[in-house]
């Protein structure tokens, strides 16, 4: 019987085959078929990140109340009173608005001893009243936090400073984005001698806009040794995100 062709019967990888015009061509004789091959897209998958620094405008201020007492209800007594005092300082004197005062963190915790001859036993009463201050007067934080402190605060615990909108940054960040992508995937490109096509696709990640933190576990005591007063510096915080870009490979 005479060698013929025979239908392709898809995608199937034999050795010793010829790439011509994307098929795969056999030699007659052994089963000879044609495979079709299926086509690469030639991409470039690179990640751009955008970033800026920026003055925050916001702060939130953690100011906290201790009081020790022979029992819990006089702790809890004898501290109301005084975050009270506090709370009326902020509303009154600074004019803050009460939207802007939240309580954080309240408890009230037993104090323990412990010796050989009577093993653990309570010793008095801790009570704990936290409130966290949104505030955007940023020359005027430290005057605040030492007013705090004359008013009975005794626990200033951290300053955070971050963007209240960070979406006002939006644009310059993705600009300063897509333009770290293409530096990237140009480079990609002509390491293989090939040339950067357009933008075959992009997804945005997360923005990102981190806390920056003035003071850690500060005490108004320690403020208050300052004859100068708190001094607080705002610095800068940084707006961000990163952009997933593919870009077509000629």
């Amino acid at each position: 019987m005479g060698k013929q062709w025979m239908k392709p019967l898809g995608a199937v990888l034999v050795a010793g085959t010829l790439l011509v015009g994307g098929t795969a061509w056999v030699a007659p004789g052994n089963y000879a078929y044609a495979a079709e091959v299926q086509g690469v897209q030639n991409v470039i998958n690179v990640v751009g990140k955008g970033e800026i620094q920026v003055k925050p405008d916001i702060a939130y201020l953690s100011i906290g109340v201790n009081s020790t007492a022979e029992t819990a209800a006089s702790a809890q007594k004898a501290n109301a009173a005084k975050i009270q005092k506090v709370s009326n300082l902020l509303k009154n004197t600074w004019k803050i608005n009460a939207d802007d005062i939240q309580t954080s963190q309240f408890y009230v915790q037993p104090n323990y001893t412990y010796s050989e001859k009577e093993g653990q036993k309570v010793k008095g009463y801790t009570a704990h009243h936290t409130l966290t201050i949104t505030y955007r007067e940023m020359d005027k934080i430290g005057e605040l936090l030492d007013a705090a402190s004359q008013a009975g605060a005794n626990n200033i615990e951290n300053v955070r400073f971050t963007v209240e909108n960070p979406e006002n940054f939006e644009a310059q960040v993705i600009e300063k984005a897509v333009a770290n992508a293409e530096v990237k995937a140009g480079a990609i490109a002509k390491a293989v001698k090939r040339q950067l096509g357009a933008v075959l696709s992009v997804t945005q990640g997360d923005a990102n806009v981190p806390v920056l933190y003035a003071t850690e576990s500060s005490t108004a005591k320690d403020m208050a040794m300052s004859a100068a007063g708190t001094e607080i510096e705002t610095g800068q915080v940084k707006v961000s995100t990163t952009l997933n870009i593919t870009y077509e490979m000629k």
